[in-house]
């Protein structure tokens, strides 16, 4: 399989802290380069998740809003053994 995988997370109605707490283990069990798709409808998502992202040491490629739908498009990068 190759690094380009992408993994859809669909957390849409669930509320803050629950969309950050679900993104970040489902980021931290991806291998590097591999892509994951957080859908959610939190409006705290728009903030919590990049601020995530940069802590997670990943790539943050897209952030989309479409009405109270929000989609966050991040690409996983390897994290150093003491995270």
């Amino acid at each position: 399989m190759s690094g380009t995988a992408t993994t859809i997370l669909d957390l849409a109605g669930l509320k803050c802290p629950l969309p950050v707490l679900r993104t970040r283990k489902a980021l931290r069990a991806l291998p590097a380069g591999a892509t994951l798709v957080v859908l959610c409808t939190d409006p705290m998502a728009a903030i919590d998740i990049p601020n995530l992202v940069r802590e997670e040491g990943a790539r943050l490629d897209g952030a989309e809003r479409d009405g109270s739908d929000l989609r966050f498009t991040i690409t996983a990068f390897a994290m150093p053994p003491h995270s």
